[in-house]
């Protein structure tokens, strides 16, 4: 693996910052907030027109089909400008749609969504915050040509605005065979469901979804009946890293600017950035950067080279959920009062990245799997799943 960025990784960069910079400021993040969608359409189509969101998707459902890396280092920039769309949660559920569904449903709901024409989320978790098989509870029932969806889902991202939601349900008990896991395509906006949308610290649209009674055609099927946990755990682990990489853009960009206050704020008549204690702080907040990258792009890499990636993934997950905190604090100790008023923009880019820590996995779930694999503890490395020494 290449540390470095070639040419043409580095122009993917330079013209995603380029846009972000001249389509997305802080106005429209803080509008975005209160917004009831949480996103602009108009920079979602022009983000189609870039080719974000086929990015890493089949030619064939209209994607570039290119690696994932790249898509890891866009998302890098959406979160630097902390941009207001739902390109995460769309492209994670797509990447589902495109390897399990049929081709006749794929090509019917992919290539609009690369288009810029809908939004596409996904749904696992429920009361259980584990992502483990046997915390979803929800129940699919095969009735005639259809499966009847009832429960609920917890932290479902821009479900307010999506056409599109595929979720993950429970059609049998767990076997030595099967976990009895299925997945579905649902119409968001089918008879049944209902969402509430939850105020979390990054102020975006998150949403508990309840489903009563919600009927889904068989075609809507993704992946083979009861046999789902493959594809969910790979999406798992795609939504985990690519999230690091958007978490590791806002976290650089909220260390730059306080090493740029940190040249310019005087006291006892010198920048602060003068003193040892602001200059070992801003080191380690670039060190820490550094690293939770070099781990989230060795996961990317090891997923395009069709290598097992997990116990990279919960590497870069859990190294990257503490240390991209501790750098938004110490940028808002260096910033003092300026960071905790609403009338600056820091705190943007704080709440944002403590929000994201929370989501995908804590980091002693991903330290678990991480045992696990280390120990060659006997059975499947699972988020979530607690370890037992031999």
């Amino acid at each position: 693996m290449d540390v470095l960025l070639n040419e043409e990784e580095q122009m993917v960069v330079s013209s995603a910052r380029e846009f972000l910079e001249g389509e997305c400021d802080t106005d429209l993040v803080r509008a975005m907030e209160v917004d009831p969608l949480g996103y602009s359409k108009a920079l979602w189509k022009k983000c189609a027109e870039m080719g974000w969101i086929g990015m890493c998707l089949p030619e064939a459902l209209g994607g570039q089909d290119l690696p994932r890396m790249y898509l890891g280092l866009v998302l890098q920039e959406v979160g630097r400008a902390l941009a207001p769309i739902p390109l995460h949660c769309s492209v994670v559920a797509a990447s589902a749609v495109a390897r399990a569904a049929s081709t006749e449903l794929a090509h019917v709901v992919v290539p609009p969504l690369v288009r810029g024409e809908s939004v596409m989320t996904w749904a696992f978790s429920e009361q259980d915050p584990r992502f483990v098989p046997e915390a979803v509870q929800m129940q699919a029932v095969a009735d005639g040509d259809a499966f009847v969806l009832n429960g609920s889902k917890m932290f479902v991202d821009y479900f307010s605005a999506s056409d599109q939601c595929l979720v993950a349900c429970r059609t049998a008990q767990a076997t030595p065979e099967s976990e009895g896991l299925s997945l579905f395509l649902v119409d968001s906006h089918s008879a049944g469901i209902t969402h509430t949308r939850l105020t979390s610290l990054a102020k975006d649209p998150l949403c508990e979804v309840h489903f009563n009674q919600v009927r889904v055609p068989r075609s809507r099927l993704v992946g083979t009946l009861h046999q789902a946990w493959p594809v969910i755990r790979e999406m798992l682990d795609l939504g985990a890293v690519l999230l690091c990489t958007q978490m590791l853009g806002a976290t650089r960009m909220d260390a730059e600017m306080a090493i740029e206050h940190a040249k310019f704020r005087e006291a006892f008549g010198q920048p602060i950035g003068a003193f040892q204690s602001i200059q070992h702080t801003c080191a380690d907040m670039v060190i820490w950067i550094d690293g939770g990258e070099l781990l989230s792009y060795e996961a990317l890499w090891k997923m395009d080279q069709g290598m097992p990636a997990s116990v990279e993934v919960s590497q870069a997950k859990a190294f990257c959920n503490e240390k991209c905190v501790a750098v938004v604090r110490n940028s808002q100790s260096i910033h003092g009062g300026i960071g905790f008023m609403m009338e600056f923009v820091l705190h943007l880019w704080y709440r944002r990245v403590t929000s994201w820590t929370m989501r995908l996995g804590t980091s002693f779930e991903h330290r678990e799997r991480i045992a696990t694999a280390l120990l060659d503890v006997p059975g499947e490395v699972m988020l979530g799943e607690p370890v037992v020494l031999p």
